[in-house]
């Protein structure tokens, strides 16, 4: 089976920059902790310093089902919820 790759992209609301990216910034350190997870990367987007990009590599669903179980996932949903919008893409390598 392959792994997962996910792709978050999450975008501030006006003046909600510096909150948004602290969240993220704090649920990196124990998502890398989490067995399952292989890479767990955030990047900023150096033309649009609102929007963030979280890399992620999982050893399967059931791994990011885990993941999104987890006290620091849900804490970082409820800090980011309203000031930012967010889309989820769930890949699997062809090559």
């Amino acid at each position: 089976m392959s792994n997962l790759i996910v792709v978050a992209t999450i975008t501030a609301k006006e003046g909600q920059r510096e909150v948004v990216r602290a969240a993220l910034e704090a649920v990196v350190p124990p998502s890398r902790a989490e067995s399952g997870c292989l890479r767990y990367e955030l990047h900023v987007d150096n033309t649009n310093a609102d929007r963030f990009v979280m890399l992620e590599e999982w050893t399967g669903a059931e791994a990011l089902a885990a993941h999104e179980k987890t006290a620091h996932f849900r804490e970082l949903v409820v800090a980011v919820v309203g000031k930012a919008t967010l889309q989820i893409d769930k890949l699997t390598k062809l090559a």
